[in-house]
């Protein structure tokens, strides 16, 4: 239930947001843009500095951009982003930036994985219901910039944390509280580095070539802490 409600709002603030697309003038969405930029940049900073072990976090960094580059995740991304967008974008040009961006933001970060394993394994959905509030909330300004993409980011949302949810049982002995910090950490970085690419400066990092980082940290922090059984 927390999932399939965390999906809907996205959806839902996607609709306002982009009802709302035409009322903003160039100068207002390319400034509201760079202050959600600066946010997500923050948001990301905030999650990385709760590290415990950099050693964890910069390993986890450099095998998982290995290993993403070598499965190529950014192009399979872009495919799958310019796919939709021939089929539903209408001509707008920011569909995949939007799906891809919205669809990091929303899946990394600790209350997607806390959320979604306690709504698994208590019923509880108290922290994803927080978490969709707060990406409905961003739907809707990330869509009055970027448009109607981010409503697809719901899919990965729903499948994401879905997997998490059904799997919770299984998975509940691996997340410690000092993965669940590394984890963080490793996708508080991300989160940094999204926000430098909505900025739109010179410099493009390959986000998705690094997503493999996340699931890295948790197979390093159980190296460096033990096994947690």
């Amino acid at each position: 239930m927390g999932t399939i409600v965390n999906a809907v709002t996205i959806i839902l603030g996607t609709i306002l947001g982009s009802s709302l697309k035409g009322r903003f003038s160039e100068n207002i969405k390319k400034t509201v843009m760079h202050g959600l930029s600066l946010t997500v940049i923050l948001i990301g900073l905030s999650m990385a500095i709760k590290t415990e072990n950099l050693l964890v976090v910069t390993l986890s960094m450099v095998i998982g951009g290995i290993i993403g580059e070598a499965l190529k995740i950014e192009d399979c991304l872009d495919r799958f982003g310019a796919g939709l967008e021939a089929r539903f974008s209408g001509g707008d040009g920011n569909f995949t930036r939007a799906f891809v961006s919205a669809s990091l933001i929303y899946c990394v970060g600790a209350m997607a994985v806390l959320g979604s394993i306690q709504s698994g394994l208590e019923g509880d959905h108290s922290i994803l219901f927080v978490k969709s509030i707060l990406d409905g909330v961003s739907a809707v300004v990330f869509s009055s910039s970027m448009g109607i993409g981010v409503a697809f980011s719901a899919l990965p949302v729903f499948l994401y944390q879905g997997v998490i949810t059904l799997a919770a049982a299984y998975i509940k002995v691996f997340l410690t509280e000092t993965i669940i910090t590394e984890m963080t950490a490793t996708g508080g970085l991300l989160i940094f580095a999204i926000g430098i690419n909505m900025l739109g400066i010179n410099v493009t990092i390959k986000v998705g070539n690094l997503l493999p980082a996340i699931f890295v940290s948790v197979i390093l922090a159980l190296l460096f802490t033990g096994l947690p059984f």
